[in-house]
């Protein structure tokens, strides 16, 4: 069975620390519905100030895999549910020097990329068009892979 695919940009943002072990920090900020018919582009930066400098990672997607159901139904059962980015500092020394890796909606495949040591944020999942798109999306997998909430019904809260 073929993951379903929503297309999203990651905005990270970089803030410089005045520390004299770390110079800057990284995070995402946003992820945002990719518009369209926007294929993958090259990072663009968008904004640069004295507060910090926000990059435009356009090309990823969010992927709904059937094995993934229980971290789905635990992050959109949340009173806020999230979009999580897991992101990695390029070795090859351009500019931007963190990159969005993978983005997921499953509460699980966070909590495994954090246990590994890996970098990971999360945003709010601000547009509610797109939660119910996954919510439904969810609801679908779930019927199909016979996920219930333990009274013989599918049930997933948003």
């Amino acid at each position: 069975m073929q993951p379903m695919r929503f297309p999203v940009t990651v905005l990270m943002q970089r803030t410089p620390m005045s520390n004299r072990w770390v110079s800057e920090r990284w995070e995402p900020v946003a992820v945002e519905p990719q518009p369209e018919g926007e294929g993958v582009r090259a990072p663009e930066r968008i904004a640069d100030d004295a507060s910090g400098t926000r990059w435009r990672f356009s090309g990823h997607l969010i992927e709904l895999h059937p094995s993934e159901v229980e971290g789905y139904f635990l992050n959109l059962a949340a009173p806020e549910p999230k979009v999580f980015v897991m992101w990695r500092l390029a070795d090859d020394g351009e500019e931007p020097a963190a990159r969005p890796w993978i983005v997921t909606v499953s509460y699980n495949q966070a909590a495994r990329m954090l246990d590994g040591g890996e970098q990971a944020g999360r945003r709010g999942c601000a547009s509610r068009h797109a939660r119910q798109t996954v919510l439904q999306a969810v609801i679908d997998e779930g019927n199909n892979l016979g996920v219930h909430n333990g009274m013989g019904e599918s049930d997933v809260r948003g």
